[in-house]
């Protein structure tokens, strides 16, 4: 059985769209599973040992481009028994529909009639994870989902970990604390700079080093909490954002003892690699989208106006964040560490 799945256009959707590729393998273990997506998520793609190819899909997140879309299609005729598409756009429907797929999966959404031919209706009470609603599409409609849920795993090649150290002048003679202070989604998932720089300041001064994750718009921040240390333990710091590939980036996270994160793609990469965790919530829930690993400290403060879930604050004072202070944070960090995590 071969299956075609559309995949999510997020890091951390990503990610949690494992939990699908695990419950198809568990029904279906001789099953072939290639996915379609955006080419930045072949480094997560390639690190699941579910997936046999990643796929990718050259259009923007935006784009209709019903041309592209049919010829990619046409490319991928007579190939899958299945196609399962994890997006709830019309448009994420059309390259199973022009690939003449028997069986074409989905919740309904957008007006998918005719594209889609098993078409889901969610019942978002029942399933109110999101990786809830990925499993489901992986069984009949109404089933039960198999207990306990999987989680993600991404899997590491230590010759390649090895190399992104050397590249960047790394070296793991002391426990390493890893900074995820990035969050595409918006301003609202940002814990301030300050609160970072605290934490990095205690773990410094306990022998620690400190590595600071994002992408090149996370840049400026991670040189922020840099500035914000004083000299000697300034030093004790990398700011690795916008320098590293996403590839680089998951095998660098995987040598963290500890990692602290926004509600971000990041933070699922981190709980994938079953890192012990400390996810910092502002504007969102984790109960929607918790990161999924064995050692998992959410810290939030809950206050009237939150979840809101909007990028900005509508108030302005983004007080989920700002008066959510380093020393909760510091003390999940205390309980997580125990003992001394071993780099897999």
């Amino acid at each position: 059985m071969k299956i075609l799945i559309v995949g999510p256009s997020w890091v951390g959707d990503m990610v949690m769209a494992q939990t699908l590729f695990q419950c198809l393998k568990q029904r279906h273990p001789q099953c072939e599973i290639d996915v379609l997506a955006p080419e930045w998520s072949r480094p997560i793609l390639e690190r699941m040992p579910e997936v046999r190819q990643a796929l990718s899909f050259p259009l923007g997140h935006g784009a209709l481009e019903l041309a592209t879309r049919r010829r990619i299609g046409k490319s991928l005729a007579g190939q899958y028994d299945q196609a399962i598409l994890l997006p709830n756009s019309l448009k994420s429907a059309l390259v199973p529909f022009f690939a003449g797929i028997s069986k074409r999966t989905g919740w309904r959404g957008e007006f998918r009639y005719g594209l889609l031919n098993d078409v889901r209706k969610l019942d978002k009470e029942r399933y109110p994870l999101m990786i809830e609603r990925f499993m489901a599409l992986a069984y009949e409609p109404g089933a039960d989902l198999p207990t306990p849920y999987p989680r993600p795993s991404l899997q590491i090649d230590p010759g390649s970990r090895d190399a992104a150290l050397a590249k960047f002048g790394l070296t793991l003679d002391r426990p390493v604390l890893a900074l995820c202070p990035g969050a595409e989604f918006g301003e609202s998932k940002r814990w301030p700079s300050e609160h970072y720089a605290k934490v990095a300041e205690a773990k410094n001064r306990e022998g620690w080093q400190v590595w600071l994750f994002g992408s090149k718009n996370d840049h400026a921040v991670g040189e922020d909490i840099r500035a914000r240390l004083i000299p000697g333990l300034r030093e004790e710091s990398v700011n690795l954002s916008g320098g590293t590939s996403l590839a680089e980036a998951i095998d660098l996270l995987s040598c963290a003892d500890s990692v602290v994160s926004n509600d971000s793609g990041l933070m699922h990469v981190a709980a994938a690699l079953n890192r012990p965790l400390v996810a910092v919530y502002g504007s969102t829930s984790p109960g929607f989208t918790p990161p999924l690993a064995e050692k998992v400290e959410i810290v939030r403060l809950g206050i009237e106006c939150s979840p809101c879930f909007d990028r900005t604050c509508r108030f302005g004072h983004y007080n989920c964040l700002r008066q959510l202070m380093p020393q909760p944070v510091n003390e999940a960090l205390e309980r997580l560490q125990g003992a001394p995590v071993e780099v897999r």
